[in-house]
């Protein structure tokens, strides 16, 4: 249980981060006081902040490898886009680039008491679709800051662009699927199989059951990202992406 006076500096650690993106002043990190100490801090930061920007659009996730509790953090609904989507002004100066995997969920998984079931969640999806999740920060360089200032930075969470559904998705062999990250016609990375939670399925039941008391529970509507298959890939002002797998298709943005 987190304490008033504590609740309290968390909400300035909040502001403090949002007025870093909405001023375009980043900072170097948060004041050693009022860095979060506990997943528990970094999701009270998150809740302040997703208040702040207005509707939930959806919830990124991930896992850094295969074994790993997954993490996880509120998207805005604002910042969403549809592939093709132009990225411009002073709001995306850190342009770090991921190729994911989303889901559109068609049903609502409100919390209950017993747990979902895999199927169960499966069944809710409405779609599936390649993505681009476009990286930002109100940190100067999240990399070299506090790591739980960053993760409470919404994860860094910065734009999610998503492309075309992809409807036979279930029979994708997710462990053999292969993505090519293209800037301006150069191949960036192209990996198989590479997004590091191992089963990227399993993030979605996650999400449904111990993600519900921070989540609310899921909405129709909503996105679920799922995680980097590419790491982190550096674009520049003017550039052109492409994020294309070999089943789900391709996602495309260009900044500015």
């Amino acid at each position: 249980m987190i304490s008033g006076s504590r609740e309290k500096q968390l909400l300035e650690a909040a502001n403090l981060l949002m007025d870093a993106r909405r001023t375009h002043s980043p900072i170097q990190d948060l004041p050693p006081e009022l860095q979060p100490t506990s997943i528990e801090e970094i999701a009270c930061v998150h809740e302040f902040m997703a208040d702040g920007y207005g509707e939930i659009g959806g919830w990124k996730i991930g896992a850094p490898t295969p074994d790993a509790t997954p993490f996880f953090a509120p998207m805005p609904r604002a910042w969403m886009a549809a592939s093709g989507a132009l990225l411009s002004g002073p709001t995306y100066r850190y342009r770090m680039l991921e190729s994911e995997i989303a889901f559109l969920l068609g049903e609502d998984l409100p919390p209950r008491s017993n747990p979902y079931t895999r199927d169960e969640v499966m069944g809710a999806i409405a779609s599936c679709h390649p993505a681009i999740e476009e990286l930002e920060s109100g940190l100067i360089d999240p990399k070299a800051a506090n790591n739980f200032s960053a993760l409470a930075d919404l994860q860094t969470h910065g734009a999610f662009i998503y492309g075309p559904a992809f409807t036979g998705w279930r029979s994708v062999d997710f462990t053999q699927e292969k993505v090519t990250l293209t800037v301006d016609g150069a191949v960036r990375v192209e990996r198989t199989g590479s997004n590091t939670s191992g089963d990227l399925l399993r993030l979605l039941p996650y999400l449904a059951n111990e993600g519900a008391a921070r989540t609310g529970g899921l909405r129709a509507g909503q996105w679920i990202t799922t995680g980097t298959w590419t790491g982190n890939t550096q674009a520049s002002a003017g550039s052109n992406v492409d994020a294309t797998f070999e089943h789900i298709g391709t996602a495309a943005l260009r900044f500015a």
